[in-house]
């Protein structure tokens, strides 16, 4: 048997009792994310993260309500990052799996799916609080909060580089891009860097060596990719590789960095800031932490899946241990009842330490989870935190630049609610600076 354990409520050995569970009563917790296509580099290792938390929740005797023991089972449908696909599933899912929860990765297939998950009063969960409105008052982001999380990345750098005042980067023009696009503008402004080029594109940068070539024309000190699809990451590192690039690259994710590393230098990767840690980092046995045993899940889940492991691999099950935690407090698995229960008191844990419900001037409502959030480099071959930063107090001293940025960028809760019921696109009318 499987030594590895997820904290010591969920440890795993010969000495525990053996619960009996009862199929008929199993507890279906919903997956609705990309498998295929640009965003399964996220889809996928999520799923497999929440494969690992079932199998050890279920060996440790599954939810504990009552004097009974109710196996969880995890049920996924590709989305394909596709909105129409997204409503199939969201149905799927509710209507004849009886899902208690579904997690999501958010972005463009959210507001196709919004009025049923509000209608179903289903307890869904974002890893992007810029979906996040008024009129969803079921969607939480109690994990991720990209991305007002890359403010620290920027500030950390700023600290740290005070030397480097030029920024060159590019964006996705999507609902993962424009509001990374938005919180870097208001992050760099906040930091005197001063932005000398931006690139706007839809889909995939079909000649990223072109693409880098226009940024690095405009002389920059940093290359920033915003909040790029894995491939897109590797791409404009490899081509800023070849263009003989030697300063600073920023980024929201790096996801296999080893297989950067091998295809450009470890020389040339050395010093890549990011945001997402390997989680056999030594910072996190920080007690601030609230992921019990985050190494021993990182083994796991390489020995298991390898290769496979990025930035949300280790999300949605964090996501689950909370949403077990209030189960097993309040004895329901009742959606509206548990989301009741996750959001009381307006403070929690994120996995990084003490957060806060927050959201209400950038969402319109107070569904994000928000705390710290560490700031990762690339040291001797190795992703490592730098630092756990405090994304809120950076938002008490330069919350007004966000505001604007986000507004400028067509970004703001009312806005997309507005885009949503009008269908007039407005996300890049107020994008200045940018080549498409």
């Amino acid at each position: 048997m499987s030594t590895y354990r997820f904290g010591a409520d969920l440890a795993v050995s010969a000495s525990l009792p053996k619960f009996r569970l009862n199929a008929r009563e199993a507890v279906c917790i919903g997956v609705l994310t990309s498998l295929t296509g640009d965003a399964s580099a996220w889809g996928r290792p999520g799923l497999e993260g929440c494969r690992i938390w079932a199998d050890w929740t279920n060996a440790q005797g599954g939810l504990k309500i009552g004097d009974q023991r109710r196996r969880v089972e995890i049920v996924a449908y590709d989305d394909q990052y596709d909105p129409a696909r997204a409503v199939l599933g969201a149905k799927h899912l509710v209507l004849e799996k009886d899902a208690k929860i579904i997690l999501m990765l958010g972005g463009d297939t959210v507001p196709a799916i919004s009025d049923f998950l509000a209608r179903s009063k289903m307890l869904a969960t974002t890893l992007l609080p810029s979906d996040l409105s008024p009129d969803t008052p079921y969607l939480i982001a109690p994990c991720e909060v990209h991305p007002i999380y890359v403010v620290t990345g920027v500030d950390w750098l700023a600290e740290n580089r005070p030397e480097l005042k030029r920024v060159a980067l590019c964006a996705q023009k999507d609902a993962l891009g424009l509001p990374s696009l938005a919180t870097y503008r208001a992050a760099f402004e906040a930091a005197d860097i001063a932005i000398v080029e931006e690139i706007l594109y839809p889909g995939a940068p079909h000649d990223a060596d072109a693409m880098v070539e226009v940024l690095l024309d405009a002389n920059p000190d940093i290359l920033c990719w915003d909040t790029a699809y894995e491939p897109f990451v590797h791409a404009l590192t490899e081509a800023a590789y070849r263009r003989g690039f030697s300063g600073q690259i920023l980024s929201c994710t790096c996801d296999n960095y080893p297989a950067l590393i091998e295809k450009t230098s470890r020389d040339f990767m050395e010093g890549f800031v990011f945001q997402f840690p390997d989680f056999d980092d030594p910072a996190l046995n920080d007690p601030r932490v609230n992921f019990p045993r985050p190494s021993e899940f990182y083994s796991e889940f390489n020995r298991r899946f390898p290769g496979e492991w990025s930035a949300v691999s280790w999300e949605y099950c964090a996501i689950l241990e909370m949403w077990r935690k209030a189960v097993e407090r309040i004895q329901t698995v009742a959606p509206n009842a548990v989301l009741s229960a996750m959001k009381m008191g307006g403070v929690s844990r994120n996995v990084f330490g003490e957060a806060r419900w927050w959201g209400r001037d950038l969402f319109g409502i107070d569904h994000a989870l928000v705390g710290s959030w560490p700031v990762v480099r690339i040291q001797n071959g190795r992703a490592r935190i730098v630092e756990i930063r405090s994304v809120l107090e950076w938002w008490d001293r330069h919350g007004d630049l966000l505001l604007r940025h986000m507004r400028a960028c067509g970004q703001m809760w009312d806005q997309r609610l507005e885009r949503r019921v009008t269908g007039i696109a407005t996300s890049e009318d107020h994008a200045p600076r940018i080549r498409s």
